[in-house]
């Protein structure tokens, strides 16, 4: 399955309809008073409207990235004018100021902070001012990764927000171009905390995961290992090709969409998609190369129909739908 037209403008239709909105709204806001207890939008001056702050973000990447594959689409027009609107000096540093808060050193770990940077990857790829407005934000939360990685004595492997692969996939691709003392940090953390990993079980999932702690940390691994990457994944998943363990190759069973944490595992299943996706790229002549496509196209069909089922999805889901369908 491919991201077409049709599909890609129904992404950006449900995705729309959220950012930038007043309400509904969620927020894991800081507060040092009551004076910040306030509405969101005066708090966060863009990432505010869908829900939580980081869906918000992620929302974002997932329209730019939309306008730059679709440049025709309709929806790219609002897209474009929204980001004019939104994405400027004077909103950014509203959203930078709010870091400064007594209490703010953990807001986002590490989900929010590497979503930031993704899309101020996928902001500086636009002719626009939209990435240079959002640098500082960016600079920002990198530099929160320098200083939280070190002292970070084991990587986190839950299956949510708090996952540290995850977060350092997004963030080393960002690096990549723009950081490149974080490349080398991450990719030393990343070989401590998971270079001698040997034999995963896939213990997974648990009830309200969106992400995969097997996979994840695989696809982490492609990004740092290079062409040691088969070596190490044939010994952290030495029976992948036989389909083993079975619970990284069944997709996940979503018994309730209207329930928040529960439709996490729609989550999983597109996210997973991404990861098998990616780590047949990755090893594209070895033989899991095959067993792995099959595996993400099974993931992607059990859930890239329910996106607009119930709010609880609509508010994200489409961001994994789009990373498993460009990866």
């Amino acid at each position: 399955m491919k991201l077409r037209g049709e599909m890609a403008a129904s992404f950006a239709r449900l995705t729309l309809g959220h950012v930038g909105q007043r309400y509904p709204f969620k927020l894991d806001q800081v507060l040092s008073g009551p004076e910040d207890l306030v509405e969101p939008h005066l708090l966060h001056p863009i990432f505010h409207g869908s829900f939580d702050w980081h869906s918000c973000v992620h929302g974002w990447w997932q329209l730019l990235t939309i306008a730059r594959l679709q440049p025709d689409l309709a929806e790219t027009i609002e897209i474009r004018a929204r980001a004019d609107d939104m994405l400027v000096p004077e909103k950014v540093a509203g959203e930078v100021a709010y870091l400064a808060r007594p209490y703010a050193a953990g807001f986002e770990r590490p989900y929010g902070w590497a979503w930031a940077l993704a899309l101020h990857g996928e902001a500086v790829r636009h002719q626009a001012g939209w990435g240079a407005a959002l640098e500082p934000l960016a600079r920002a939360f990198a530099e929160r990764f320098k200083k939280h990685l070190p002292k970070l004595t084991y990587p986190i492997r839950v299956g949510t927000h708090y996952n540290t692969a995850f977060a350092l996939v997004l963030a080393r691709d960002w690096a990549a171009a723009h950081d490149e003392a974080l490349v080398k940090l991450i990719d030393e953390r990343a070989r401590r905390w998971y270079g001698e990993d040997r034999g995963c079980q896939a213990w997974e999932p648990g009830g309200d995961e969106f992400l995969s702690p097997a996979l994840c940390e695989a696809l982490l691994m492609s990004r740092v290992q290079g062409a040691q990457f088969a070596g190490w994944f044939e010994a952290f998943l030495p029976d992948a090709v036989s389909g083993s363990p079975a619970t990284l190759f069944t997709p996940a069973t979503v018994s309730d969409r209207s329930d928040g944490k529960i439709a996490h595992l729609d989550g999983l299943n597109l996210s997973r998609a991404w990861c098998w996706r990616s780590i047949a790229a990755a090893l594209p002549t070895h033989p899991i190369a095959p067993v792995a496509r099959t595996a993400a196209g099974d993931h992607l069909a059990a859930s890239i129909s329910h996106l607009a089922d119930d709010y609880m999805g609509t508010h994200w889901l489409a961001t994994f739908a789009l990373l498993a369908l460009t990866s």
